[in-house]
């Protein structure tokens, strides 16, 4: 199932009640109200308030009684008054937040932000990523964990439909593995480099077709560089400096062009 790229809203709802969505939108509101029964509850409630307004309404006279009519007209009106406040209340919260920006401008100035702190939310893969290098480093330190340099680049695609990017000459590959994930399987590939130190090469196939360029991701002690081209995504995660790891990935990600 594909996830829902573009999260679902009370307003999302109400258009799905009213039959204002497109048919896309519409699969992807009930894919969200299938995992929510309570949400879901209430939307069948507003579905069925729905068509016996429009029973009460469109009917010939002689089907409902002049107190039905009249008491449906108003909550027709107090259902539509409702979706206005809350489009309303929504615009309010939006005005004070830009009203406080331009109060804090005014008093300390300028505000000027970095590059990490102005991206957004990084995809739910970067946790992954970074997870995956943890394990890495744990295995570092078993002996009993023996590393696998093994290393093939078609035989991995043939297995999970993963491009792998080509690597820089000085970087070694110390070991390779198939780890699983919400998405499937993933790709974790541990290379020792004489700039960045033990780093981990993540890819994955996150379920969506996007083009994103080298974005840093702080998590912690670990830092990460993700990116994503066509189907498949990839990381580069360690415990470098995040500048240096954005430049990786910008390399790699210019061998996959």
């Amino acid at each position: 199932m594909t996830a829902i790229v573009d999260p679902v809203t009370d307003a999302d709802l109400d258009a799905y009640v009213d039959d204002q969505l497109d048919v896309a939108r519409r699969i992807e509101v009930e894919a969200f109200l299938s995992s929510r029964p309570e949400v879901a509850a209430r939307v069948m409630s507003d579905l069925r308030t729905r068509d016996e307004l429009r029973v009460a309404l469109a009917g010939p006279l002689g089907m409902a009684r002049p107190a039905t009519t009249e008491a449906a007209r108003r909550l027709e009106r107090a259902l539509a008054r409702d979706r206005v406040f809350s489009v309303l209340q929504r615009a309010a919260a939006a005005a004070v937040l830009v009203a406080a920006g331009w109060l804090a401008n005014g008093v300390f100035g300028p505000i000027t932000v970095t590059k990490v702190v102005a991206s957004t939310q990084p995809p739910a893969y970067v946790e992954e990523a970074v997870s995956a290098h943890r394990t890495t480093l744990v295995r570092e330190t078993m002996p009993s964990q023996p590393e696998a340099p093994g290393y093939n680049a078609d035989e991995i695609r043939a297995a999970t439909a993963i491009v792998m990017p080509s690597l820089p000459d000085d970087w070694r590959i110390r070991d390779v593995q198939i780890y699983p994930s919400r998405f499937g399987p993933s790709v974790e590939m541990a290379v020792e480099t004489k700039d960045l130190g033990l780093v981990s090469l993540f890819a994955i196939r996150p379920g969506t077709f996007d083009v994103v360029k080298p974005t840093v991701a702080p998590s912690g002690d670990i830092s990460s560089a993700y990116f994503q081209i066509g189907e498949v995504a990839y990381a580069v995660v360690g415990r470098s400096d995040a500048g240096d790891l954005d430049r990786a990935a910008e390399k790699l990600a210019r061998t996959l062009y």
